[in-house]
């Protein structure tokens, strides 16, 4: 493989937050260069570490965190990302991608990511939330600008509920992101 495509994993608050370790894990497997940002919601779930651990690149948990040279991390993932896979995503967080809100380093990245970078939603919810008529007028926004969602699927939820809303596979989420840059899911680094 001549250059390791650039996947940003923005992980944002809800119960599913600790597949997204695993997510990060099929995705530096398989042959990416993963970058993780986390939002503050995230945090109340899992800690950075073991997104840092095996991603082997530092976690972006602030808007003002800032690599060498005082070049802010966000404006520097957003230039180098080749796909921002955000899983999990909340309702809140499909709502600001949406409508172009911009408040933490996530959906900055988002808003300024190059424009051959790919966007793909893995939303893990409530299955009254995604049912919403708000939420799926912005799910639908995002889809007629090129968004791929995977998911959710239908189960047991954490909020005690059965319906659609759970995160799906992991195997199905990282299968989507590495075919979206490329990659042979199938392969191992």
């Amino acid at each position: 493989m001549d250059e390791k495509k650039n996947i940003v994993l923005g992980v944002t608050g809800s119960i599913a937050a600790h597949k997204a370790v695993d997510i990060c894990s099929q995705l530096t497997k398989g042959g990416a260069d993963v970058h993780v940002v986390m939002t503050k919601d995230a945090m109340e779930f899992i800690s950075p570490l073991p997104f840092k651990t095996l991603s082997h690149n530092p976690v972006v948990t602030s808007l003002y965190d800032e690599d060498e040279n005082w070049q802010p991390a966000h404006i520097r993932l957003a230039d180098e990302a080749d796909l921002i896979l955000v899983a999990p995503a909340t309702a809140n967080t499909i709502a600001k991608l949406a409508n172009g809100l911009a408040d933490d380093a996530m959906s900055c990245i988002v808003l300024a990511a190059n424009p051959e970078a790919k966007l793909v939603i893995a939303p893990a919810l409530n299955g009254k939330m995604w049912q919403n008529d708000a939420t799926q007028l912005n799910v639908q926004i995002l889809k007629d600008r090129g968004v791929q969602f995977v998911g959710p699927e239908e189960g047991d939820l954490a909020c005690g509920y059965e319906g659609l809303g759970r995160l799906s596979p992991v195997e199905k989420i990282t299968g989507v992101a590495l075919k979206a840059v490329g990659l042979d899911p199938l392969e191992k680094s």
